[in-house]
């Protein structure tokens, strides 16, 4: 009789996002804030495997400024597991770093989604994504958009995730500008000068809008850009500059991520961002190229990821040094022919 195999490690993507519009409404009792955006997922992102082990939870990361305690959320997304399901098991946890570390693109918060999604799977707990949104609310604000993908609407304080029945298709480059910004310093600015006010006006606009392609964009904006230039105004000629040359090289949109402090422009035409990704290079800026990725490519990529065995040699990369084209992770959608900006309906 053949003995039962041992749970085998996964290796799970964590991918990056953008907000492509942020509003926000108001100060919440609770002490957040009321917020309307649009997430957008993009093709970068962090590898995490998850291993199952006897007992004890333990995390590692290639990126010195990736914490290895229970400040590191990807450790506290397994304990908050851990602890809801009344799980035994332990857990290691390696994380490869490619998103930028405190830039806005949600890499913290990723890593915390994959480990609750493939632990949820290795232990066999079962809860899936929608069980575990309540978990991955306590964890953070932008966690529960990484359960779900594609591009969503986000409300309350972002962590309420509705996907779009459009889902935005094109390429962006990213401009990691290496220079954290506190999210809660942003806000402390916002607050200064906030009138609060009871709904969104471009974002449900847009959400609500018929328009399409290149159309629709312009109308959105981030209203976190100009606390967070006030918070670090070191960074406010770079991103003057910044993003010039993205509306030179035919961007649909240039705007800061989150609270910064990665800044992003979104294309219709690959050979566009090309164009604008080798401009801001010759301008002295890192830049990482990466295309959207939908609802259902999200989907489908995390149905391969829980379901396949780890590869070989995994937790053994050397991290990414942030340059180039990072097309060569593996896009979810991966074979199809490149694509213009277009809204998809799903």
């Amino acid at each position: 009789m053949r003995p039962p195999s041992k749970p085998r490690a996964l290796l799970l993507p964590a991918y990056a996002k953008i907000n492509l519009g942020l509003e926000v409404l108001g100060a919440r009792q609770d002490g957040y804030h009321e917020l309307r955006t649009l997430f957008q997922t993009i093709e970068l992102h962090d590898d995490v495997v998850v291993r199952p082990r006897a007992r004890g939870l333990a995390v590692r990361c290639d990126h010195p400024d990736v914490p290895r305690d229970e400040g590191n959320l990807a450790l506290r997304a397994a304990l908050e597991l851990q602890r809801y399901a009344g799980v035994g098991k332990g857990a290691e946890i390696a994380i490869t770093k490619r998103i930028p570390v405190g830039g806005g693109l949600g890499g913290g918060s990723s890593d915390a989604a994959a480990v609750l999604m493939g632990l949820d799977h290795l232990w066999g707990v079962g809860l899936g994504p929608a069980g575990l949104q309540p978990l991955a609310r306590r964890l953070g604000a932008d966690v529960p958009f990484f359960l779900v993908g594609g591009t969503a609407l986000g409300l309350a304080r972002g962590d309420e995730v509705y996907p779009l029945r459009r889902q935005v298709r094109g390429h962006t480059l990213i401009v990691d500008l290496g220079r954290p910004v506190s999210t809660a310093a942003v806000f402390a600015r916002v607050d200064r000068s906030l009138t609060p006010r009871e709904n969104s006006h471009t974002i449900f606009r847009f959400v609500s809008s018929d328009l399409e392609g290149l159309r629709a964009f312009p109308i959105l904006s981030n209203e976190l850009e100009r606390a967070a230039l006030e918070e670090a105004p070191d960074l406010a000629d770079r991103v003057g500059r910044i993003r010039g040359i993205l509306n030179r090289g035919g961007a649909a949109l240039a705007l800061l991520s989150g609270s910064g402090s990665s800044f992003f422009g979104l294309f219709e035409d690959g050979r566009r961002a090309q164009g604008a990704q080798s401009a801001l290079v010759a301008a002295g800026f890192i830049v990482l190229r990466a295309r959207t990725v939908s609802l259902d490519q999200y989907r489908r990529a995390w149905s391969r990821s829980l379901r396949a065995r780890r590869a070989r040699g995994v937790g053994n990369q050397s991290r990414s040094r942030h340059h180039g084209d990072h097309r060569r992770q593996g896009h979810p959608g991966r074979g199809r022919k490149a694509e213009g900006l277009r809204i998809d309906r799903v």
